[in-house]
Parts: structure tokens; sequence; C-alpha cells
């Protein structure tokens, strides 16, 4: 690694856990999801990351099915000392069928996910191991409590959660501690901040927010899914993305770009520094894993770090959230506020 004086400040995650970059990346988009993709352009993506400080890599067993955990898996191997491994478990795929994925928190489900893990990511132990998301009827006690014998077993080192409420960590708290919750978070996504975030400061749990970016639609890279994006690009299925939903939710985008025009900055960067100055306004540590799969997204957004908003700025920005059209997904009962 090289001496940069451009890399990132790190931040706990969990109370006991290690040091990470204050930005983290999100991984899901070098294999699926966005289009078509190059592998060389991403393994590039990932040293460029590391060089500047990043050090906190998401992934999950449900991204391709495991391609996205073997993909990763040289680079993790040959940077294991300076990166932290974090991938997830509960969206399964019904042997023999390809219809939607299920979420299974299941005993016997957990213990063979995080076997396919250990074997995709060819590593001895997980540094982050999450639930990717909770099945209401499986008592949230009981799915933590097979995780921490994972942690007993020697096979992961700390547990996260995601998309869980804020009555549901305590509960997983209550088990084991519990180091990180990833939940969507960003200037259209706020949710969390009504009973997660306050139940995540009051146990030292680090937040973790994924799509910080919006899915991209907050960097003004693309304004109507369906007209934009290419037919194998996953954000055509979500709502806020396409038809009316997306010619309202792009007017949103004006007072970001007042901002950016104020910082000399693009409207990515704006909307990750409110993400990342989140850390301040609520106390806790806040840890974004912004996706990407070019070195120059991996530069621009670790930039974002060293902008400061001010309260005039923060004022301007939010209202935002309140006025978006369209759920985030499809159907909510998979996301902590559907069950708030």
């Amino acid at each position: 690694m090289t001496n940069d004086d451009s890399r990132l400040g790190t931040a706990p995650l969990g109370t006991d856990g290690p040091r990470v970059g204050v930005q983290g990346l999100g991984c899901m988009g070098m294999s699926i999801a966005y289009g078509p993709t190059d592998a060389d352009e991403a393994r590039a993506t990932l040293e460029r990351a590391l060089e500047l400080g990043v050090t906190l890599y998401d992934t999950a067993d449900a991204y391709g099915a495991g391609e996205n955990e073997r993909f990763l898996s040289p680079f993790f191997k040959a940077h294991r000392d300076e990166v932290v491994v974090a991938t997830k478990f509960a969206l399964s795929m019904p042997a023999g069928t390809s219809g939607p994925r299920v979420v299974r928190n299941d005993p016997p489900y957990i213990r063979q996910a995080i076997e396919a893990s250990l074997k995709n990511l060819d590593l001895d132990v997980i540094d982050l191991y999450y639930m990717h998301r909770r099945d209401v009827n499986i008592p949230i006690e009981e799915t933590v409590g097979v995780m921490a014998d994972l942690v007993r077993d020697g096979k992961v080192k700390q547990l996260g959660l995601s998309e869980v409420t804020g009555p549901e960590l305590r509960a997983a708290q209550a088990v084991h501690p519990i180091a990180a919750v990833q939940s969507e978070w960003s200037l259209f996504s706020r949710d969390i901040e009504a009973g997660v975030v306050p139940a995540a400061r009051e146990l030292g749990v680090t937040l973790v927010p994924y799509s910080p970016l919006g899915r991209g639609f907050l960097t003004g890279s693309f304004t109507n899914a369906d007209q934009d994006l290419t037919e194998d690009d996953y954000r055509r299925t979500q709502p806020r993305f396409t038809g009316e939903n997306a010619t309202t939710n792009a007017a949103l985008l004006a007072p970001i770009r007042a901002v950016a025009e104020a910082h000399g900055a693009s409207l990515g960067q704006i909307a990750l520094a409110w993400v990342q100055q989140q850390t301040t306004i609520h106390n806790l540590p806040v840890i974004p894993i912004p996706g990407t799969r070019k070195r120059s997204r991996i530069e621009e957004n670790t930039t974002a770090t060293t902008i400061t908003l001010t309260e005039e700025e923060l004022a301007s920005l939010a209202p935002i959230a309140a006025k978006v059209a369209g759920p985030r997904y499809p159907d909510m009962r998979f996301a902590s506020a559907g069950r708030e």
C-alpha cells in the first residue's frame, strides 16, 4: 500500500471491533444488478480503494448465487491483513427454481450458508457476518443464537444485521453483541432515523448505510430507469426510478445541485457528504458503503469525506426525503420501515 495524503480516516466497527475506513465499498455491482461490468476495471477499483484507505468490503451470498464472493476472493486473500470482509446470509434461491428468493433465518440454513460463504471466499473466518433480511416467523433471538455459535466456533468474528427495526436490534443485542446494522440511508431514505439510529447509538452499534447514493439516482447519472438503463439493470424494477415517480424525484435533485455548485463538487459527493456527516449529527459511527466498479468513482466518492456541509446547506437538503415519490422496494415487508 502507498502512503497517500488522501487516505481516509477511520471509525470503529462496533464497540470491540477493528477500526476501518470511514467509507467502505459495496461490491454487489461488480458482478450483478447494474448491467454489464468490466472485470479488470473492477479489480483495479478494489486495489485503488485500498490505497485510499477503504478497508471494509461488503458482499453477500445472494449476489449472483455466490458469484460476487468468488470474484472478490483473490483480492481478499492477497490483502487479508488489510481488509475487513463482510458478507451476508438469508436470501435463498429454492433449488431447481428460477423464482424469487425466499428469506430464511432458520438454524440449518444458517449453518449451510456459512460453510458455502467460507468456501466461496476461500477464507478460514469471516470478519463481519450479517443477517441479510429478517424472517419474522423465526424469533430473532433464535437466529442470533445460531450466529453467536459461529463466533464461538471461530468461523465469524463479528455479527451484523441488515434491515432490522430498533426493537429487533435490541432483542438481538441481548443475545450477542451486534457490531453493525446495515440499512438504506440517504437523502432519499431516512426512515431509520426514527427508531434504528437511536437504538444503535444507545447500544454502541455502527451504522453501515447501503445505497447512500440512492442506487445512483442521487448522482444525476440517470433520470428514468426505463429510458436510461439496460434491460438487465434491476433498478428498472424499483418504483422510485420509473414513470411519474422518476419525474417527481428528478426534480428533487435541485437543492443538491445548488449545494454541489457552491462546493465545486458533484451531486454524488454532496449526497455522500450528507451521509458521512450523520456521524456527528447523531453521535454514532456511520460508515457508508457506496458501490462502484470504476477507479474514477472510488476517488470521487472518498473525496466526499473531506466535505463539510453548513447548517444552512443541511437545512436546504432536509425536506427532500419527505417529498420522494414511491417506496424503496416494490414489497416493503422485508425492509425495517415495513415493520416499524
